[in-house]
């Protein structure tokens, strides 16, 4: 069992996440927008109907999370994914398709999308992906994480990493951000980006849910421990 991620800061709690929506039919996007606009911490800032309009809504309104659907026109979700991943790192996507198909589960990761959830997720599960996704945790359908782990490849490290960094990475695979790291660990934020800075080189990964499918593959943690694929 991992601990939970400390409770949000009196700022965090009254800053409301900014969320697209991005999704090629509209009802879907209307259906988003209800419930998710039900939870007074979520400002839903705009909606996008394909991965070039997302893109373009990205680079104007730095929201905090992107919903990205996988199967749309013009410019697929992984393509966008990928394009707003390079232009705006601060901004976190969550795939949110109605699809297991290996080539979409593989290539969103791959592209940097933070979660994978399919589009039958309960409301509740989403809110949370959300939360954790503006947070920098990672959330992965159970599926998908057995499916990621069984095709991912393990690169072969350029140098050994250092206790502290195999700490790290393990906390990362349980789904905790820098945030939780910090006080299970009892070090400071800025001491666990340097060691996840150093260890994502290392590892020569894009990403803390690539970081965590390392940790999973090599057996450094489990898919039954790991929270953040659960």
């Amino acid at each position: 069992m991992t601990s939970p991620s400390p409770a949000p800061t009196l700022e965090e709690a009254s800053t409301p996440v900014r969320v697209l929506l991005v999704d090629d039919h509209a009802v879907v996007r209307q259906g988003l927008r209800l419930f998710l606009g039900l939870d007074p911490s979520l400002d839903i800032v705009s909606e996008a109907s394909n991965g070039a309009e997302a893109v373009a809504a990205v680079q104007a309104l730095r929201p905090d999370v992107v919903l990205m659907d996988l199967l749309m026109p013009v410019m697929d979700g992984i393509a966008a994914t990928a394009e707003i991943r390079r232009c705006c790192p601060e901004t976190e996507v969550i795939a949110l398709t109605s699809t297991l198909e290996e080539s979409k589960v593989n290539g969103a990761v791959a592209a940097g999308a933070t979660s994978y959830l399919l589009k039958d997720a309960s409301s509740d599960l989403l809110n949370e992906a959300i939360h954790a996704a503006a947070r920098g945790e990672v959330r992965l359908h159970p599926e998908a994480a057995r499916r990621l782990v069984r095709d991912f490849r393990a690169p072969e490290m350029r140098e050994h990493l250092t206790a502290k960094e195999v700490e790290v990475l393990q906390l990362i695979a349980h789904g905790l951000n820098n945030k939780g790291i910090a006080a299970q660990l009892e070090i400071s934020e800025t001491t666990v980006k340097s060691h996840v800075s150093r260890l994502l080189s290392k590892l020569e990964l894009e990403s803390r849910t690539q970081a965590a499918l390392y940790a999973l593959k090599t057996g450094l943690a489990s898919l039954e421990d790991a929270s953040a694929l659960s």
